[in-house]
């Protein structure tokens, strides 16, 4: 017997056998007791959900921006003028970028990582953002386009709907989200404090995190 199926037999002993009603993963799911708080705070209204979502976001060093429809494209335009290359999702709305003098660069399945590499900035929506911990959820969807889009580039700027993308706590989101889509879940730019335990952000992920909130004022 090798390591590995001592080990294996270990786990099989310690864990029960299911019931019988319990025999498919699906109605193993389903007995698990989920008798946690959802939310913290039941009287939490849009509006202050929304400021919790922005003070964490910026506690995890994002750069937070408020705007309406009216104001986006001018906000984005300011956000990218810096940029010389923007890499676009394919479903993302024309207007957003209607202000930018930047070359905007489609999603392509084509790309590789180096082209990737040389674009400036993304910008991307998003599938949902959970206030309590301050993270924006992705889900690879039209207006998001694929995950390498928001991981290679040094600047990502992601638009967030307010009221309608945003959830107090992780079990709401959850529901909200499919599991077998491809989620990635960001909490500010991308850092790493392995070495020394000093701080260096833009090693696994963009450098800049600018998160627009729409519709929240």
């Amino acid at each position: 017997m090798t390591t590995r199926d001592r080990i294996l037999a270990r786990i099989r002993r310690a864990v029960p056998a299911p019931a019988p009603d319990e025999a498919t993963p699906e109605a193993a799911l389903a007995a698990i007791p989920r008798d946690y708080l959802r939310v913290h705070d039941a009287t939490w209204t849009p509006a202050r959900t929304a400021d919790l979502l922005a003070a964490n976001l910026t506690e995890y060093r994002a750069k937070v921006h408020r705007t309406d429809e009216a104001g986006l494209p001018p906000l984005l335009a300011r956000l990218l003028s810096g940029s010389r290359t923007v890499l676009i999702p394919p479903a993302l709305p024309p207007h957003w970028l209607s202000g930018t003098s930047a070359t905007l660069v489609p999603d392509q399945e084509s790309s590789n990582a180096h082209d990737l590499d040389g674009v400036d900035s993304t910008v991307t929506g998003c599938a949902l953002a959970i206030a309590e911990t301050g993270t924006i959820v992705l889900d690879g969807g039209p207006d998001q386009g694929r995950r390498r889009i928001t991981l290679i580039p040094d600047h990502h700027v992601c638009v967030v709907r307010v009221p309608s993308q945003v959830v107090d706590s992780v079990p709401q989101a959850l529901e909200r989200l499919d599991p077998t889509r491809p989620l990635t879940w960001i909490s500010g730019p991308s850092a790493t404090s392995d070495i020394e335990l000093d701080r260096v952000e833009g090693v696994h992920g963009p450098r800049t995190l600018d998160v627009i909130l729409l519709g929240a004022q």
